[in-house]
């Protein structure tokens, strides 16, 4: 029995998916007896990935009978079954007559399978691992027991292991009476996959690396990428994240390479591709790993504006485009665009590529940002420990206004290279004019879309061919960075995390968007 208040919210809530689809009918139906309950509604709700989403209502009559038609192949999958309070109990919908009688109460181990094959495999494989859990309680209370020694817990540990055979044979019984069962690909779906020893003649300290990527290639083994149905259960979900966020390792290029391959494996698989393809691009784009939007751009490129994301609305495409064209200017990897601004006096353009250095560090702030107040000091400190070393740093105001901008840069004696914009520039007539005389550039003009200025201080560096190798970093790992580059090492960003500023004032610009 589950008391689903949050899972009833998403019943109710979020409409049912493709719900203008033309849907084939189905000969089957899913009908029930409720003792007890009656002139009411139930509903039906079905798994996508993670979420419930509504799918159904029928009424309950006077004799607590309720009826609905069954689903066609390609909307088979694990449903549930809504009584109100709420309560539900989760049933597999197959190709084949359903048919239940319950309480309403919705107690999986008060119900009683009347019709469906399926099903009754199903209740009866709920019912040993429930007893499988009890059976587990005292052997795991005997291992977690501090008092015992380890001689003490070793028998715990081998009736442990002998229980988890037990289940795992189950399920593999299951499994290998009828593969193409959608029950039996669900429970494939949750086994691990079995990873064959090193070869003999690799040096030991090979063998690690051979059986995880061995592991990584044969993740998915398990899983039948060719059925659409297999997006209907939550365990499918857990499967894809678990492969993006711990079976890959979070490197931009690496994880762009293994996404198009698992993506690639979903062909003819409509349901498998949208799924995968949206999850990888939302896990991308919010991924606090450095350099990750690099993910997420060629995603979008690659699947969403080639017209392969059917699913996508027009605005939905807008957005995404609009996400990703904030982003693709400023990628890892990519050469940085030059920026070319008016130094304190507002008289001389400075340009950052003509001025750059051994490494370059791109900072974008303002004087009233509170993070900026405490960042700025700090990267100074830095700044002069490695300017000797061929370290430069080149430094946009973003304030509004330029008084606190260069109030600020006298008090604190920031001695880099410092540039803003004004409001003079920025008009159209006077963007257009500077433009065509070759003083500066529409993306210098433009530095908070070109730059992806969203909060303050945003930070790039660069090597010496102004080729973008780490972004949105705090001052310590700055100086961590230079002090491994300039003794002359790679440099190591594998699973770095972006250093997230948000302030109460957000960047603005301080006219309308050059040559718009």
């Amino acid at each position: 029995m589950k008391n689903v208040k949050y899972a009833w919210m998403l019943v109710i809530t979020l409409i049912t998916l493709n719900v203008n689809a033309q849907k084939s009918k189905s000969p089957y139906t899913i009908k029930g007896h409720v003792e007890g309950l009656k002139d009411t509604s139930v509903y039906l709700a079905h798994y996508y990935g993670k979420q419930l989403y509504y799918n159904d209502t029928a009424r309950v009559d006077n004799k607590g009978n309720y009826s609905f038609e069954g689903k066609p192949f390609e909307e088979c999958g694990k449903y549930a079954m809504v009584f109100p309070g709420p309560r539900y109990f989760e049933f597999m919908v197959v190709e084949e007559n359903i048919e239940f009688w319950s309480t309403p109460d919705a107690d999986p181990t008060k119900i009683k399978v009347i019709q469906s094959e399926t099903n009754k495999k199903f209740f009866d494989f709920i019912k040993f691992i429930n007893d499988k859990i009890r059976m587990r309680a005292p052997i795991e209370a005997c291992i977690n027991d501090s008092t015992k020694s380890k001689e003490d817990k070793k028998p715990c540990y081998d009736e442990l292991e002998i229980l988890n055979n037990q289940v795992n044979d189950y399920q593999w019984n299951i499994i290998n009476q009828d593969p193409n069962n959608l029950l039996s690909k669900f429970l494939k779906m949750g086994m691990d996959v079995k990873i064959p020893d090193a070869p003999a003649d690799l040096a030991d300290d090979k063998k690690q690396l051979w059986q995880y990527i061995t592991y990584r290639n044969m993740y998915w083994n398990n899983t039948d990428l060719t059925d659409r149905r297999i997006v209907r259960d939550q365990l499918f979900h857990r499967t894809l994240e678990n492969y993006l966020t711990k079976v890959v390792p979070q490197i931009p290029d690496t994880m762009l390479t293994e996404v198009n391959k698992l993506i690639a494996k979903t062909e003819g698989n409509p349901d498998a591709f949208k799924y995968i393809t949206h999850q990888a691009t939302y896990l991308s784009e919010t991924s606090k790993i450095m350099c990750m939007d690099k993910v997420f751009v060629n995603l979008v490129d690659n699947y969403y504006l080639s017209g392969k994301a059917t699913w996508a609305s027009e605005k939905n495409l807008k957005d995404m485009k609009d996400a990703a064209d904030k982003k693709r200017n400023c990628l890892c990897g990519s050469i940085a665009p030059d920026i070319i601004l008016l130094d304190t006096t507002e008289q001389k353009w400075i340009s950052m590529h003509k001025n750059r250095g051994k490494y370059t560090l791109l900072v974008i702030w303002e004087s009233n940002c509170g993070h900026c107040k405490k960042e700025i000091p700090e990267l100074l400190e830095v700044y002069h420990k490695w300017k000797d070393k061929g370290f430069v740093v080149y430094a946009v105001g973003n304030d509004l206004e330029n008084e606190g901008w260069l109030k600020f840069v006298r008090e604190k004696k920031l001695d880099w290279i410092n540039v803003s914009d004004t409001k003079e520039i920025m008009t159209n007539e006077a963007a257009t004019t500077l433009i065509s005389q070759g003083k500066t550039s529409l993306l210098s003009l433009n530095y908070r879309t070109t730059w992806d200025v969203s909060s303050t201080p945003k930070v790039y560096l660069m090597d010496e061919n102004m080729k973008i190798i780490a972004k949105s970093i705090g001052h310590e790992q700055i100086d961590a960075f230079l002090a491994h580059l300039i003794d002359g090492k790679e440099l190591d960003t594998k699973s770095l995390k972006n250093e997230d500023y948000e302030d109460e004032h957000a960047p603005q610009s301080k006219g309308k968007k050059a040559g718009k």
